[in-house]
């Protein structure tokens, strides 16, 4: 009887991650904080155009970190599109950072067809102070200045919410 004990718990692991939503990244490091200067991110983005965050002083920048796999990010990615293009001339950039392996750059290629705003691969970023997120999706809002000013989770399946994007960002951007 101790044996098929021991064996329980673990069975009971392996069941609970096949059925909960595999969001979480296993190998976290502390998130960038708010209010602090945001830290380098150099990446080739899948257009081939170099995507580095200190050359866009100036201009407010939103920094999604997403992955084809995660159902709130791949929900969440019409909005931010509508919101980039909403905003877009008005001093506003964003970059989709997926966490995908570079294998899967097909498919995440294949995802960004139908977005305006620029993906790449956080695995061949030359540069990132990001880190691997705690989970995803994860928005930050950086000011024209350079700092972290939010920090915006899913608000549920559907992700991030317009209303959650204007509130953090519309106060940053010139002409507001």
């Amino acid at each position: 009887m101790r044996h098929a004990s021991y064996r329980a718990p673990a069975l009971a692991t392996v069941l609970l991650a096949l059925v909960a939503p595999v969001r979480f990244i296993t190998t976290a490091a502390a998130a960038p904080a708010i209010g602090q200067p945001a830290p380098a991110l150099i990446v080739p983005e899948l257009g081939g155009h170099v995507f580095d965050l200190a050359k866009l002083r100036g201009k407010v920048v939103l920094v999604n970190v997403w992955a084809t796999w995660c159902s709130p990010c791949r929900s969440e990615m019409p909005t931010l599109n509508s919101f980039y293009r909403s905003y877009h001339s008005r001093g506003l950039d964003l970059l989709g950072l997926s966490i995908d392996e570079a294998p899967d750059v097909p498919k995440v290629t294949q995802v960004m067809r139908q977005f305006n705003y620029p993906a790449a691969l956080a695995s061949a970023a030359k540069a990132n102070g990001f880190g691997d997120p705690i989970a995803v999706p994860i928005t930050y809002v950086i000011d024209a200045k350079g700092v972290i000013r939010a920090q915006l989770q899913a608000e549920g399946p559907s992700g991030v919410s317009r209303q959650a994007l204007e509130k953090a960002v519309l106060p940053l951007l010139k002409g507001h």
